[in-house]
């Protein structure tokens, strides 16, 4: 077996160890919104008043990597810069997938979870982000520049999604 390969059996066991433990984090902390009455976006705010703390935090890193990640993506790669830029955008994602969680309407969506098919992309997300850092970490560049692309093209078709009529952003933009 070469050597200079993406993925050895090593390789993949910690990489597969590091996905599940992710997917195990991911799916607790939906467990643990989903006892919790769930904070979605509609609903929450008609029973409290107001926006709650995780559509806070997830609007207030989401812009945020929205806006960082052409910088990431269209300057120098290598450097000091592109590294600090790249972590920083790397815990925006996380934190934004992370809050997405919290985010949902209890007794609606994919089968009464009240999780929508846009949060396939908090447990995409969550597998991505430390899969990436750890490729660029192993000198795998082009994977890691593919990786770390796409997930900024899945955050725009997210982002997208979210404006849809009837969802939190859609009738704050559109009424």
């Amino acid at each position: 077996m070469k050597q200079d390969t993406i993925l050895t059996r090593k390789n993949a066991m910690s990489v597969a160890g590091m996905a599940l433990i992710t997917a195990l984090i991911t799916l607790v902390l939906m467990a643990l919104s989903g006892l919790t009455g769930g904070y979605s976006t509609q609903g929450a705010m008609e029973r409290s008043g107001a926006i709650t703390l995780p559509i806070i935090v997830h609007l207030s890193t989401v812009i945020p990597a929205v806006l960082l990640g052409p910088v990431v993506l269209l300057r120098k790669k290598g450097d000091a810069s592109h590294r600090l830029l790249g972590r920083t955008w790397s815990v925006l994602m996380l934190v934004t997938a992370i809050a997405s969680a919290f985010i949902h309407a209890p007794g609606a969506g994919i089968l009464g979870t009240g999780y929508s098919p846009i949060h396939f992309f908090t447990l995409w997300t969550l597998i991505c982000i430390p899969l990436a850092v750890w490729l660029a970490r192993k000198g795998h560049i082009d994977e890691h520049r593919r990786m770390m692309g796409g997930l900024y093209v899945g955050l725009l078709v997210a982002g997208a999604f979210s404006f849809i009529p009837g969802r939190f952003m859609g009738n704050l933009v559109f009424g």
